[in-house]
Order: C-alpha cells, then structure tokens, then sequence
C-alpha cells in the first residue's frame, strides 16, 4: 500500500470564501487605507529621493492590497518599508510595526476569495 503525501496546498486553501474571506478582505482594506492614510504623516522634508521611493511603493503596494492583486509580494514590500519606517527615527514606532506584521501577514495568508488574485489564480474547475 503507497502513501501519498499531501501537501498543505491541498488542505488549506489561499483563496478561502465566506467569513474567512470576508475577515481577509476586511484586513486587506485596513492595512490598505492605514499605510494609504500614514503617507500624509511623512516628513517630506528630507532632502533624499528615498522618502519619494519609500512613499511611491507604499502607496503602490497598498493599492495592489486593497485590489487583492499580488498579495504575497505587496504584503512582502508593504512589511518591509513599514519595517524600515519603524525603525529610521531611532526608536521603535508602535505603528509601523503593527502594520509591518499586518502586511506579512497578508503575505502569508493569502488574498481571501473576493480579490483580483482568486479571479487571476484561483482553482478552476474543468469540466469534459
């Protein structure tokens, strides 16, 4: 007798409906409309291009989360400047670290059923 092994993909899926899904569209549109809303606190008087680079990918990342278009990699971008964000000043910013764990978070949860991604990539059933 063969044993198959199953991976997780078959038994969890990245593209769940109903109040899973609901729950993961309400956290895409938090952690889209907070980081969209924190551009506003930005100090935009550094002289750098970084702070241009640094507000155009999170405003860029947060429109793709909130559109559930390449979840995993805009969760991924997304932590990485809030990461950068939280710790730039010196000192730890509550703040962006909340939405530096919410944006890995998305990345490894998945976009949920009602996104662009699950339309995209989702299963597709064949029927012969």
């Amino acid at each position: 007798m063969k044993l198959r092994s199953y991976t997780m993909r078959y038994q969890f899926s990245t593209f769940p409906g109903e109040w899973p899904g609901l729950g993961l569209l309400l956290l895409r549109l938090a952690q889209a409309v907070s980081s969209i809303l924190d551009v506003g606190f930005y100090p935009w008087g550094l002289a750098n291009g970084a702070a241009l680079v640094i507000v155009c990918a999170q405003l860029l990342t947060s429109a793709l989360l909130a559109l559930g278009l390449w979840t995993p990699m805009a969760g991924v971008i997304l932590a990485v400047v809030e990461s950068y964000r939280a710790i730039s000043d010196g000192s730890i910013d509550g703040r962006h670290a909340a939405l530096a764990v919410f944006g890995a978070s998305l990345a490894m949860l998945g976009p949920g059923r009602w996104s662009i991604d699950a339309r995209l990539f989702g299963r597709r059933r064949i029927d012969l």
